[in-house]
Protein backbone atom coordinates (compact mmCIF):
# COMPACT_ATOMS: atom_id res chain seq x y z
CA UNK A 1 0.00 0.00 0.00
CA UNK A 2 3.06 2.62 0.75
CA UNK A 3 4.64 1.83 -2.41
CA UNK A 4 1.49 2.50 -4.26
CA UNK A 5 0.97 5.88 -2.24
CA UNK A 6 4.91 6.34 -2.99
CA UNK A 7 4.20 5.70 -7.16
CA UNK A 8 0.92 8.59 -6.85
CA UNK A 9 3.00 10.93 -5.00
CA UNK A 10 5.90 10.47 -7.69
CA UNK A 11 3.80 10.88 -10.49
CA UNK A 12 1.71 13.94 -9.19
CA UNK A 13 5.50 15.63 -8.52
CA UNK A 14 6.40 14.44 -12.01
CA UNK A 15 3.41 16.55 -13.22
CA UNK A 16 3.71 19.07 -11.53
CA UNK A 17 7.52 19.88 -12.05
CA UNK A 18 6.74 19.54 -15.84
CA UNK A 19 4.31 22.16 -15.32
CA UNK A 20 6.87 24.56 -13.70
CA UNK A 21 9.17 23.33 -16.06
CA UNK A 22 10.36 26.70 -18.88
CA UNK A 23 11.85 25.02 -22.00
CA UNK A 24 14.74 26.90 -22.86
CA UNK A 25 14.16 27.55 -26.32
CA UNK A 26 10.91 29.46 -25.40
CA UNK A 27 12.92 31.54 -22.42
CA UNK A 28 15.32 32.81 -25.03
CA UNK A 29 12.48 33.82 -27.91
CA UNK A 30 10.73 35.36 -24.92
CA UNK A 31 14.08 37.62 -23.21
CA UNK A 32 15.57 38.12 -25.99
CA UNK A 33 14.73 36.22 -29.48
CA UNK A 34 14.80 38.39 -33.06
CA UNK A 35 11.15 39.75 -33.70
CA UNK A 36 11.99 39.51 -37.44
CA UNK A 37 9.82 37.63 -39.71
CA UNK A 38 11.80 34.71 -40.01
CA UNK A 39 11.55 34.11 -36.31
CA UNK A 40 7.92 34.43 -36.14
CA UNK A 41 6.96 31.11 -35.55
CA UNK A 42 9.02 30.76 -32.81
CA UNK A 43 7.50 33.76 -31.26
CA UNK A 44 3.96 32.79 -30.98
CA UNK A 45 4.83 29.31 -30.26
CA UNK A 46 6.62 30.86 -27.10
CA UNK A 47 3.30 33.16 -26.83
CA UNK A 48 1.34 29.94 -27.06
CA UNK A 49 3.44 28.21 -23.84
CA UNK A 50 3.49 30.78 -21.68
CA UNK A 51 -0.31 31.64 -22.43
CA UNK A 52 -0.81 28.04 -21.59
CA UNK A 53 1.39 28.21 -18.90
CA UNK A 54 0.37 31.13 -16.81
CA UNK A 55 -3.38 29.34 -17.54
CA UNK A 56 -2.03 25.90 -16.08
CA UNK A 57 -0.99 27.42 -12.61
CA UNK A 58 -4.18 28.98 -12.11
CA UNK A 59 -7.54 27.29 -10.56
CA UNK A 60 -9.24 25.35 -11.80
CA UNK A 61 -6.61 23.98 -13.90
CA UNK A 62 -3.94 23.38 -11.10
CA UNK A 63 -5.71 21.32 -7.89
CA UNK A 64 -6.18 24.24 -5.36
CA UNK A 65 -4.12 22.41 -2.51
CA UNK A 66 -0.66 23.69 -4.93
CA UNK A 67 -1.88 26.89 -4.95
CA UNK A 68 -0.06 28.98 -2.38
CA UNK A 69 2.75 26.39 -2.79
CA UNK A 70 6.38 27.95 -2.40
CA UNK A 71 7.53 26.79 -5.48
CA UNK A 72 4.30 27.51 -7.42
CA UNK A 73 4.21 30.49 -6.67
CA UNK A 74 7.68 31.30 -7.52
CA UNK A 75 6.92 29.63 -10.57
CA UNK A 76 4.56 32.49 -11.02
CA UNK A 77 5.77 34.99 -10.62
CA UNK A 78 8.76 34.13 -13.05
CA UNK A 79 6.36 33.67 -16.00
CA UNK A 80 4.87 36.89 -14.74
CA UNK A 81 7.87 38.65 -14.85
CA UNK A 82 8.73 36.86 -19.01
CA UNK A 83 5.30 38.28 -19.84
CA UNK A 84 6.33 41.38 -19.04
CA UNK A 85 9.57 41.64 -20.68
CA UNK A 86 8.08 39.95 -23.85
CA UNK A 87 5.22 42.07 -24.30
CA UNK A 88 7.89 45.48 -23.00
CA UNK A 89 9.91 43.97 -26.13
CA UNK A 90 7.64 43.43 -28.34
CA UNK A 91 5.41 46.26 -28.02
CA UNK A 92 8.57 48.34 -28.32
CA UNK A 93 9.75 46.77 -31.61
CA UNK A 94 6.22 46.71 -32.56
CA UNK A 95 5.53 50.68 -32.23
CA UNK A 96 9.12 50.92 -34.20
CA UNK A 97 8.03 49.04 -36.79
CA UNK A 98 5.32 50.61 -37.68
CA UNK A 99 7.00 54.25 -37.87
CA UNK A 100 9.98 52.72 -39.92
CA UNK A 101 7.24 51.29 -42.94
CA UNK A 102 4.92 54.74 -43.20
CA UNK A 103 8.65 56.54 -42.98
CA UNK A 104 10.06 54.30 -45.82
CA UNK A 105 6.68 54.98 -47.57
CA UNK A 106 6.99 58.63 -47.51
CA UNK A 107 10.24 58.89 -48.19
CA UNK A 108 9.42 57.50 -51.38
CA UNK A 109 8.05 60.52 -53.95
CA UNK A 110 7.14 58.14 -56.61
CA UNK A 111 4.35 56.74 -53.77
CA UNK A 112 2.06 59.70 -53.82
CA UNK A 113 0.47 61.79 -56.67
CA UNK A 114 2.79 64.27 -58.63
CA UNK A 115 2.67 66.80 -61.49
CA UNK A 116 0.96 65.31 -64.51
CA UNK A 117 0.04 61.44 -62.67
CA UNK A 118 -2.57 60.86 -60.20
CA UNK A 119 -1.59 57.86 -57.98
CA UNK A 120 -4.06 55.80 -56.12
CA UNK A 121 -2.84 54.80 -52.84
CA UNK A 122 -1.80 51.38 -52.56
CA UNK A 123 -1.80 49.51 -49.39
CA UNK A 124 -1.37 46.26 -50.09
CA UNK A 125 2.23 45.62 -49.48
CA UNK A 126 1.99 47.94 -46.07
CA UNK A 127 -0.31 45.59 -44.69
CA UNK A 128 0.86 42.32 -46.19
CA UNK A 129 3.86 43.27 -43.90
CA UNK A 130 1.38 44.26 -40.94
CA UNK A 131 -0.01 40.86 -41.07
CA UNK A 132 3.36 38.74 -40.25
CA UNK A 133 2.76 40.57 -36.64
CA UNK A 134 -1.03 40.22 -36.24
CA UNK A 135 -0.85 36.65 -34.47
CA UNK A 136 1.78 38.26 -32.47
CA UNK A 137 -1.13 41.39 -31.72
CA UNK A 138 -3.18 38.31 -30.37
CA UNK A 139 -1.17 36.62 -28.40
CA UNK A 140 -0.27 40.03 -26.72
CA UNK A 141 -3.74 40.69 -26.11
CA UNK A 142 -4.12 37.69 -24.67
CA UNK A 143 -0.70 38.25 -22.12
CA UNK A 144 -1.66 41.85 -21.06
CA UNK A 145 -4.77 43.81 -22.90
CA UNK A 146 -3.63 47.19 -21.62
CA UNK A 147 -0.73 47.34 -24.04
CA UNK A 148 -2.92 47.10 -27.29
CA UNK A 149 -3.73 51.32 -26.03
CA UNK A 150 -0.24 52.42 -26.96
CA UNK A 151 0.61 50.16 -29.90
CA UNK A 152 -2.96 51.14 -31.28
CA UNK A 153 -1.47 55.15 -30.98
CA UNK A 154 1.41 54.35 -32.37
CA UNK A 155 -0.31 52.77 -35.64
CA UNK A 156 -2.84 55.31 -35.99
CA UNK A 157 -0.07 58.18 -35.58
CA UNK A 158 2.40 56.37 -38.09
CA UNK A 159 -0.47 55.49 -40.57
CA UNK A 160 -2.23 59.03 -40.32
CA UNK A 161 0.64 61.13 -41.55
CA UNK A 162 0.88 58.71 -44.42
CA UNK A 163 -2.77 58.96 -45.14
CA UNK A 164 -2.57 62.65 -44.82
CA UNK A 165 0.39 63.24 -47.37
CA UNK A 166 -1.86 61.02 -50.18
CA UNK A 167 -4.50 62.71 -49.59
CA UNK A 168 -3.07 66.53 -50.01
CA UNK A 169 -0.71 65.13 -52.69
CA UNK A 170 -3.39 63.87 -54.26
CA UNK A 171 -6.36 66.56 -53.93
CA UNK A 172 -3.26 68.89 -55.45
CA UNK A 173 -2.85 67.57 -58.53
CA UNK A 174 -6.59 66.88 -58.50
CA UNK A 175 -7.07 70.54 -58.86
CA UNK A 176 -4.04 71.40 -60.85
CA UNK A 177 -4.97 68.47 -63.63
CA UNK A 178 -8.73 69.72 -63.99
CA UNK A 179 -9.73 71.73 -66.79
CA UNK A 180 -11.69 74.48 -65.45
CA UNK A 181 -12.76 77.93 -66.81
CA UNK A 182 -10.82 80.61 -65.57
CA UNK A 183 -13.90 83.17 -64.92
CA UNK A 184 -16.31 82.08 -62.27
CA UNK A 185 -20.17 82.19 -64.06
CA UNK A 186 -22.17 85.39 -62.90
CA UNK A 187 -25.57 84.81 -62.64
CA UNK A 188 -27.85 87.20 -61.26
CA UNK A 189 -26.18 90.69 -62.05
CA UNK A 190 -23.93 92.80 -64.90
CA UNK A 191 -24.25 93.94 -68.25
CA UNK A 192 -27.07 91.83 -70.22
CA UNK A 193 -25.62 88.99 -71.20
CA UNK A 194 -22.93 88.01 -68.65
CA UNK A 195 -25.05 85.76 -67.01
CA UNK A 196 -25.70 83.77 -70.13
CA UNK A 197 -22.12 83.13 -71.42
CA UNK A 198 -20.75 82.61 -67.65
CA UNK A 199 -23.38 80.45 -67.73
CA UNK A 200 -22.52 78.51 -70.60
CA UNK A 201 -19.12 76.98 -69.58
CA UNK A 202 -19.02 73.37 -69.20
CA UNK A 203 -18.16 72.97 -65.46
CA UNK A 204 -18.79 69.22 -65.36
CA UNK A 205 -14.75 68.90 -64.37
CA UNK A 206 -14.93 70.07 -61.34
CA UNK A 207 -17.76 67.72 -59.93
CA UNK A 208 -16.14 64.67 -61.40
CA UNK A 209 -13.22 65.69 -59.84
CA UNK A 210 -14.77 65.54 -56.22
CA UNK A 211 -16.76 62.33 -57.17
CA UNK A 212 -13.19 60.76 -58.09
CA UNK A 213 -11.64 62.26 -54.67
CA UNK A 214 -14.54 60.40 -52.89
CA UNK A 215 -14.15 57.06 -55.41
CA UNK A 216 -10.45 57.15 -54.77
CA UNK A 217 -10.40 57.61 -50.95
CA UNK A 218 -13.78 56.67 -49.21
CA UNK A 219 -13.34 53.21 -49.90
CA UNK A 220 -9.65 53.32 -49.07
CA UNK A 221 -10.34 55.11 -45.68
CA UNK A 222 -13.62 52.68 -44.73
CA UNK A 223 -10.96 49.39 -45.83
CA UNK A 224 -8.19 51.06 -43.81
CA UNK A 225 -10.74 51.35 -41.02
CA UNK A 226 -11.84 47.87 -41.42
CA UNK A 227 -8.36 46.59 -41.29
CA UNK A 228 -7.34 48.81 -38.36
CA UNK A 229 -10.20 46.86 -35.77
CA UNK A 230 -9.49 43.48 -37.02
CA UNK A 231 -5.59 44.19 -36.77
CA UNK A 232 -5.72 45.81 -33.76
CA UNK A 233 -8.07 43.09 -32.41
CA UNK A 234 -11.45 44.85 -31.66
CA UNK A 235 -13.90 42.83 -30.84
CA UNK A 236 -16.58 44.81 -33.28
CA UNK A 237 -18.64 43.61 -36.67
CA UNK A 238 -17.30 44.13 -39.89
CA UNK A 239 -17.36 47.99 -41.07
CA UNK A 240 -18.45 46.93 -44.66
CA UNK A 241 -22.16 46.82 -44.13
CA UNK A 242 -23.72 44.17 -46.09
CA UNK A 243 -25.47 45.56 -49.64
CA UNK A 244 -23.47 48.16 -49.25
CA UNK A 245 -23.27 50.26 -52.70
CA UNK A 246 -21.39 49.11 -55.72
CA UNK A 247 -18.63 51.75 -54.45
CA UNK A 248 -17.54 49.44 -52.06
CA UNK A 249 -17.94 46.09 -53.25
CA UNK A 250 -14.44 46.00 -54.29
CA UNK A 251 -13.51 46.36 -50.59
CA UNK A 252 -15.50 43.30 -48.69
CA UNK A 253 -14.87 41.05 -51.71
CA UNK A 254 -18.50 41.45 -52.53
CA UNK A 255 -21.57 42.37 -50.69
CA UNK A 256 -24.08 39.26 -51.46
CA UNK A 257 -27.24 39.41 -49.26
CA UNK A 258 -26.26 36.59 -47.01
CA UNK A 259 -23.13 37.98 -45.88
CA UNK A 260 -22.37 37.17 -42.20
CA UNK A 261 -22.05 39.99 -39.69
CA UNK A 262 -22.60 38.70 -36.77
CA UNK A 263 -20.65 39.57 -34.23
CA UNK A 264 -17.69 37.00 -32.47
CA UNK A 265 -14.76 36.98 -30.28
CA UNK A 266 -11.44 36.27 -31.00
CA UNK A 267 -12.54 32.45 -30.10
CA UNK A 268 -15.42 32.10 -32.60
CA UNK A 269 -18.19 32.60 -29.94
CA UNK A 270 -21.18 35.35 -30.75
CA UNK A 271 -20.87 38.31 -29.35
CA UNK A 272 -24.24 40.08 -27.50
CA UNK A 273 -24.49 43.79 -28.88
CA UNK A 274 -24.35 45.02 -25.10
CA UNK A 275 -20.28 43.42 -25.41
CA UNK A 276 -19.29 45.45 -27.86
CA UNK A 277 -21.03 49.02 -27.47
CA UNK A 278 -17.44 49.79 -25.59
CA UNK A 279 -15.27 48.60 -27.90
CA UNK A 280 -17.16 50.25 -30.64
CA UNK A 281 -16.70 53.37 -28.94
CA UNK A 282 -13.06 52.95 -28.20
CA UNK A 283 -12.77 52.13 -31.95
CA UNK A 284 -13.86 55.18 -33.05
CA UNK A 285 -11.94 57.34 -31.09
CA UNK A 286 -9.11 55.41 -32.30
CA UNK A 287 -10.31 55.94 -35.72
CA UNK A 288 -10.59 59.76 -35.28
CA UNK A 289 -6.58 59.73 -34.52
CA UNK A 290 -5.72 57.40 -37.48
CA UNK A 291 -8.02 59.23 -39.61
CA UNK A 292 -8.08 63.56 -38.42
CA UNK A 293 -6.79 66.09 -40.70
CA UNK A 294 -7.64 64.28 -43.77
CA UNK A 295 -11.05 66.11 -44.07
CA UNK A 296 -9.20 69.14 -44.72
CA UNK A 297 -7.99 67.81 -48.48
CA UNK A 298 -11.89 66.82 -49.27
CA UNK A 299 -12.82 70.23 -47.76
CA UNK A 300 -10.04 71.72 -50.33
CA UNK A 301 -11.96 70.62 -53.07
CA UNK A 302 -15.48 70.87 -52.06
CA UNK A 303 -14.10 75.06 -51.78
CA UNK A 304 -11.89 74.80 -55.23
CA UNK A 305 -15.31 73.44 -57.16
CA UNK A 306 -17.55 75.91 -55.64
CA UNK A 307 -15.12 79.12 -56.14
CA UNK A 308 -15.37 77.76 -59.82
CA UNK A 309 -19.21 77.06 -59.90
CA UNK A 310 -21.30 77.42 -57.58
CA UNK A 311 -24.05 75.41 -59.02
CA UNK A 312 -21.65 72.35 -58.59
CA UNK A 313 -22.55 71.81 -55.09
CA UNK A 314 -25.77 70.60 -56.20
CA UNK A 315 -23.85 67.78 -57.88
CA UNK A 316 -21.23 66.94 -55.27
CA UNK A 317 -24.23 67.35 -52.27
CA UNK A 318 -26.01 64.05 -54.45
CA UNK A 319 -22.70 62.50 -54.86
CA UNK A 320 -21.80 62.69 -50.73
CA UNK A 321 -25.48 61.62 -50.60
CA UNK A 322 -25.02 58.04 -52.29
CA UNK A 323 -21.65 57.49 -50.66
CA UNK A 324 -23.53 58.40 -47.28
CA UNK A 325 -26.08 56.11 -47.65
CA UNK A 326 -23.47 53.41 -47.85
CA UNK A 327 -22.42 53.18 -44.56
CA UNK A 328 -23.56 51.88 -41.53
CA UNK A 329 -24.40 54.44 -38.70
CA UNK A 330 -22.79 52.50 -36.24
CA UNK A 331 -19.29 51.68 -38.10
CA UNK A 332 -16.43 52.91 -40.01
CA UNK A 333 -17.56 55.78 -37.82
CA UNK A 334 -15.23 58.75 -38.62
CA UNK A 335 -15.59 57.99 -42.41
CA UNK A 336 -18.99 58.59 -42.03
CA UNK A 337 -18.99 61.73 -39.61
CA UNK A 338 -16.41 62.40 -42.86
CA UNK A 339 -19.30 62.53 -45.19
CA UNK A 340 -21.87 64.20 -42.82
CA UNK A 341 -19.57 67.02 -42.76
CA UNK A 342 -18.76 66.82 -46.20
CA UNK A 343 -22.21 67.71 -47.12
CA UNK A 344 -22.98 70.31 -44.16
CA UNK A 345 -19.90 71.87 -46.16
CA UNK A 346 -21.55 71.54 -49.05
CA UNK A 347 -24.90 73.31 -48.25
CA UNK A 348 -23.25 76.23 -46.36
CA UNK A 349 -21.80 76.74 -49.42
CA UNK A 350 -24.61 76.46 -51.84
CA UNK A 351 -26.72 78.55 -49.25
CA UNK A 352 -23.27 81.24 -49.26
CA UNK A 353 -24.20 81.11 -53.49
CA UNK A 354 -28.19 81.50 -52.88
CA UNK A 355 -27.54 84.42 -50.17
CA UNK A 356 -25.42 86.71 -52.46
CA UNK A 357 -27.75 85.47 -55.10
CA UNK A 358 -30.15 87.09 -53.18
CA UNK A 359 -28.11 90.06 -52.61
CA UNK A 360 -27.65 90.82 -55.93
CA UNK A 361 -31.14 90.92 -56.58
CA UNK A 362 -31.85 93.47 -53.98
CA UNK A 363 -29.31 95.70 -55.44
CA UNK A 364 -31.81 96.45 -57.95
CA UNK A 365 -33.73 98.61 -55.88
CA UNK A 366 -31.02 101.32 -55.61
CA UNK A 367 -31.76 101.63 -59.33
CA UNK A 368 -34.93 104.43 -59.27
CA UNK A 369 -37.49 104.42 -61.81
CA UNK A 370 -36.91 100.70 -63.72
CA UNK A 371 -39.21 99.64 -66.23
CA UNK A 372 -39.23 96.80 -68.96
CA UNK A 373 -38.16 93.07 -67.58
CA UNK A 374 -35.93 93.48 -64.60
CA UNK A 375 -32.78 91.47 -66.04
CA UNK A 376 -32.51 89.10 -62.99
CA UNK A 377 -36.09 87.98 -63.89
CA UNK A 378 -34.66 85.70 -67.63
CA UNK A 379 -31.46 84.85 -65.72
CA UNK A 380 -33.37 83.19 -63.13
CA UNK A 381 -34.63 80.92 -65.62
CA UNK A 382 -31.64 79.92 -67.24
CA UNK A 383 -30.22 79.48 -63.32
CA UNK A 384 -32.89 77.14 -62.92
CA UNK A 385 -32.13 75.27 -65.55
CA UNK A 386 -28.99 74.62 -64.81
CA UNK A 387 -29.84 73.87 -61.21
CA UNK A 388 -32.33 70.84 -62.65
CA UNK A 389 -29.62 69.45 -64.81
CA UNK A 390 -27.03 69.62 -62.09
CA UNK A 391 -29.92 67.16 -59.41
CA UNK A 392 -28.76 64.11 -58.35
CA UNK A 393 -30.19 61.62 -55.46
CA UNK A 394 -30.93 63.74 -52.81
CA UNK A 395 -30.76 67.02 -53.52
CA UNK A 396 -34.23 68.09 -54.16
CA UNK A 397 -34.58 69.31 -50.79
CA UNK A 398 -31.53 71.87 -51.31
CA UNK A 399 -32.89 73.03 -54.36
CA UNK A 400 -36.54 73.61 -53.42
CA UNK A 401 -35.37 75.51 -50.29
CA UNK A 402 -33.03 77.24 -53.03
CA UNK A 403 -35.55 77.91 -55.21
CA UNK A 404 -38.22 79.38 -52.47
CA UNK A 405 -35.34 81.47 -51.35
CA UNK A 406 -34.88 83.20 -54.75
CA UNK A 407 -38.00 83.51 -56.39
CA UNK A 408 -39.10 84.97 -52.72
CA UNK A 409 -36.72 88.15 -52.83
CA UNK A 410 -36.98 88.41 -56.58
CA UNK A 411 -40.95 88.77 -55.94
CA UNK A 412 -40.16 91.38 -53.01
CA UNK A 413 -37.97 93.33 -54.77
CA UNK A 414 -39.94 93.93 -57.91
CA UNK A 415 -43.46 95.06 -56.24
CA UNK A 416 -40.96 97.59 -54.09
CA UNK A 417 -39.22 98.66 -57.64
CA UNK A 418 -42.74 98.82 -58.88
CA UNK A 419 -44.10 101.19 -55.69
CA UNK A 420 -41.04 103.37 -56.96
CA UNK A 421 -43.34 105.27 -58.97
CA UNK A 422 -46.94 104.33 -58.93
CA UNK A 423 -47.88 105.99 -62.56
CA UNK A 424 -46.17 102.61 -64.19
CA UNK A 425 -46.17 100.42 -61.13
CA UNK A 426 -48.90 98.21 -62.56
CA UNK A 427 -46.79 97.65 -65.54
CA UNK A 428 -44.15 97.06 -64.36
CA UNK A 429 -45.40 94.09 -62.43
CA UNK A 430 -47.40 93.13 -65.48
CA UNK A 431 -44.49 92.81 -67.75
CA UNK A 432 -42.17 91.25 -65.19
CA UNK A 433 -44.78 88.59 -63.60
CA UNK A 434 -45.45 88.18 -67.41
CA UNK A 435 -42.09 87.24 -67.94
CA UNK A 436 -41.15 85.23 -65.02
CA UNK A 437 -44.39 82.99 -66.29
CA UNK A 438 -42.78 82.64 -69.74
CA UNK A 439 -39.34 81.98 -68.98
CA UNK A 440 -40.71 78.77 -66.85
CA UNK A 441 -43.46 77.12 -68.14
CA UNK A 442 -41.71 74.42 -69.47
CA UNK A 443 -39.73 73.82 -65.78
CA UNK A 444 -43.43 74.97 -63.86
CA UNK A 445 -44.79 71.67 -65.43
CA UNK A 446 -42.44 69.25 -64.20
CA UNK A 447 -41.02 70.89 -60.66
CA UNK A 448 -43.67 71.24 -57.96
CA UNK A 449 -42.28 74.19 -56.09
CA UNK A 450 -41.37 76.10 -59.27
CA UNK A 451 -45.46 75.49 -60.42
CA UNK A 452 -46.71 76.88 -56.63
CA UNK A 453 -44.26 79.97 -57.70
CA UNK A 454 -46.14 79.97 -61.16
CA UNK A 455 -49.43 80.38 -60.00
CA UNK A 456 -48.07 82.69 -57.80
CA UNK A 457 -46.91 85.24 -60.21
CA UNK A 458 -50.06 84.51 -62.31
CA UNK A 459 -52.21 85.87 -59.39
CA UNK A 460 -50.12 88.88 -59.07
CA UNK A 461 -50.14 89.49 -62.88
CA UNK A 462 -54.10 88.79 -63.15
CA UNK A 463 -54.79 91.73 -60.06
CA UNK A 464 -52.27 93.65 -61.95
CA UNK A 465 -53.70 93.72 -65.34
CA UNK A 466 -56.98 94.03 -63.46
CA UNK A 467 -56.12 97.62 -61.55
CA UNK A 468 -54.80 98.73 -64.70
CA UNK A 469 -56.84 98.68 -67.24
CA UNK A 470 -59.64 99.74 -64.66
CA UNK A 471 -57.24 102.97 -64.65
CA UNK A 472 -57.20 102.97 -68.23
CA UNK A 473 -60.70 103.12 -68.51
CA UNK A 474 -61.56 105.30 -66.14
CA UNK A 475 -59.58 107.50 -67.36
CA UNK A 476 -61.25 107.84 -70.78
CA UNK A 477 -64.86 107.22 -69.18
CA UNK A 478 -63.72 109.06 -66.05
CA UNK A 479 -67.85 110.69 -66.25
CA UNK A 480 -69.84 108.43 -67.50
CA UNK A 481 -68.80 105.63 -64.93
CA UNK A 482 -68.61 108.22 -62.07
CA UNK A 483 -72.54 109.10 -63.18
CA UNK A 484 -72.83 105.16 -62.90
CA UNK A 485 -70.98 105.23 -59.18
CA UNK A 486 -73.70 108.04 -57.89
CA UNK A 487 -76.54 106.25 -59.08
CA UNK A 488 -75.54 102.88 -57.19
CA UNK A 489 -75.04 104.48 -54.24
CA UNK A 490 -78.30 105.64 -54.27
CA UNK A 491 -79.93 102.66 -54.95
CA UNK A 492 -79.10 101.91 -51.33
CA UNK A 493 -81.04 104.18 -49.57
CA UNK A 494 -84.00 105.43 -51.71
CA UNK A 495 -86.59 103.91 -54.63
CA UNK A 496 -85.20 103.80 -58.21
CA UNK A 497 -87.89 105.79 -59.34
CA UNK A 498 -87.08 108.83 -57.15
CA UNK A 499 -83.33 108.82 -58.46
CA UNK A 500 -83.80 110.72 -61.87
CA UNK A 501 -85.27 113.57 -59.51
CA UNK A 502 -82.04 114.05 -57.12
CA UNK A 503 -79.19 116.60 -57.76
CA UNK A 504 -77.27 115.97 -60.76
CA UNK A 505 -78.71 112.70 -61.74
CA UNK A 506 -81.90 113.69 -63.67
CA UNK A 507 -82.67 112.49 -67.26
CA UNK A 508 -81.05 115.80 -68.40
CA UNK A 509 -77.88 115.24 -66.84
CA UNK A 510 -77.88 111.58 -68.13
CA UNK A 511 -77.91 112.69 -71.65
CA UNK A 512 -74.97 115.23 -71.37
CA UNK A 513 -72.93 112.31 -70.00
CA UNK A 514 -73.91 110.78 -72.54
CA UNK A 515 -72.94 112.65 -74.77
CA UNK A 516 -69.94 113.86 -74.09
CA UNK A 517 -68.82 110.48 -73.18
CA UNK A 518 -70.14 108.47 -76.47
CA UNK A 519 -70.65 110.92 -78.84
CA UNK A 520 -67.21 110.15 -80.19
CA UNK A 521 -66.91 106.81 -79.03
CA UNK A 522 -64.23 105.58 -82.44
CA UNK A 523 -61.44 108.27 -80.91
CA UNK A 524 -62.18 107.46 -77.41
CA UNK A 525 -61.47 103.76 -77.35
CA UNK A 526 -58.83 105.02 -79.77
CA UNK A 527 -57.17 107.28 -77.68
CA UNK A 528 -57.62 104.16 -74.75
CA UNK A 529 -56.10 101.82 -77.24
CA UNK A 530 -53.15 104.13 -78.05
CA UNK A 531 -52.35 104.54 -74.56
CA UNK A 532 -52.27 101.40 -73.34
CA UNK A 533 -49.73 100.81 -76.22
CA UNK A 534 -47.64 103.73 -74.93
CA UNK A 535 -47.35 102.15 -71.71
CA UNK A 536 -46.12 98.84 -72.28
CA UNK A 537 -42.47 98.21 -73.20
CA UNK A 538 -43.42 94.41 -74.74
CA UNK A 539 -44.94 94.29 -77.80
CA UNK A 540 -45.77 90.80 -77.01
CA UNK A 541 -48.19 91.44 -73.86
CA UNK A 542 -50.36 94.26 -75.94
CA UNK A 543 -52.84 91.78 -77.43
CA UNK A 544 -53.51 90.06 -74.82
CA UNK A 545 -54.31 92.90 -72.59
CA UNK A 546 -56.08 95.24 -75.00
CA UNK A 547 -58.38 91.48 -75.32
CA UNK A 548 -58.84 92.11 -71.89
CA UNK A 549 -59.30 96.03 -71.72
CA UNK A 550 -62.58 95.42 -74.77
CA UNK A 551 -63.85 93.04 -72.38
CA UNK A 552 -63.79 95.02 -69.12
CA UNK A 553 -64.97 97.68 -71.18
CA UNK A 554 -67.93 96.05 -72.56
CA UNK A 555 -69.01 94.71 -69.23
CA UNK A 556 -69.26 97.57 -67.82
CA UNK A 557 -70.56 99.58 -69.92
CA UNK A 558 -73.35 96.52 -70.15
CA UNK A 559 -74.10 97.19 -66.19
CA UNK A 560 -74.25 100.95 -67.02
CA UNK A 561 -77.15 99.99 -70.11
CA UNK A 562 -78.87 97.85 -67.41
CA UNK A 563 -78.57 100.73 -64.78
CA UNK A 564 -80.33 103.25 -67.19
CA UNK A 565 -82.90 100.83 -68.64
CA UNK A 566 -83.62 99.97 -64.39
CA UNK A 567 -83.63 103.60 -63.56
CA UNK A 568 -84.51 105.84 -66.24
CA UNK A 569 -86.95 103.72 -68.41
CA UNK A 570 -86.87 104.13 -72.12
CA UNK A 571 -84.11 106.88 -71.95
CA UNK A 572 -82.22 105.92 -75.50
CA UNK A 573 -78.63 104.93 -75.34
CA UNK A 574 -75.76 103.10 -77.52
CA UNK A 575 -76.94 99.63 -77.56
CA UNK A 576 -74.07 96.70 -76.40
CA UNK A 577 -74.21 95.16 -79.61
CA UNK A 578 -73.57 98.27 -81.89
CA UNK A 579 -70.57 98.70 -78.74
CA UNK A 580 -69.43 95.64 -78.74
CA UNK A 581 -68.89 96.10 -82.82
CA UNK A 582 -67.34 99.23 -82.42
CA UNK A 583 -64.72 97.48 -80.20
CA UNK A 584 -64.55 94.57 -82.75
CA UNK A 585 -62.75 97.44 -84.96
CA UNK A 586 -59.84 97.93 -82.98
Amino acid sequence: MQSVNNKGLVEELEKLLERLRIPQEFAASLTGGSFEESRMLKNVEACEWLTGAIRCLEVPNLDPSYVNMRAVREKRAELEKLKTTFVRRASEFLRNYFSSLVDFMISDKSYFSQRGQLKRPDHADLRYKCRTYARLLQHLKSLDKSCLGPLRKAYCHSLNLLLRREAREFANELRASTKAPKNPAVWLEGANNAGQNGSSADTSTVSDAYSKMLTIFIPLLVDESSFFAHFMCFEVPALVPAGAPNVNKHISGGNEPDDDLSLMDPDGNDLKPDNTSVELGTLNDALQELLDGIQEDFYAVVDWAYKIDPLRCISMHGITERYLSGQKADAAGFVRKLLDDLESRISVQFSRFIDEACHQIERNERNVRQTGILAYIPRFAVLASRMEQYIQGQSRDLIDKAYTKLVSTMFTTLEKIAQSDTKTADIVLIENYAAFQNSLYDLANVVPTLAKFYHQASESYEQACTRHISSLIYLQFERLFQFARKVDELTYTIAAEEIPFQLGLSKTDLRRVLKSSLSGIDKSIGTMYRRLQKTLTSDELFPSLWDKCKKEFLDKYEGFVQMVARVYGNEPIMPVAEMKETLASF
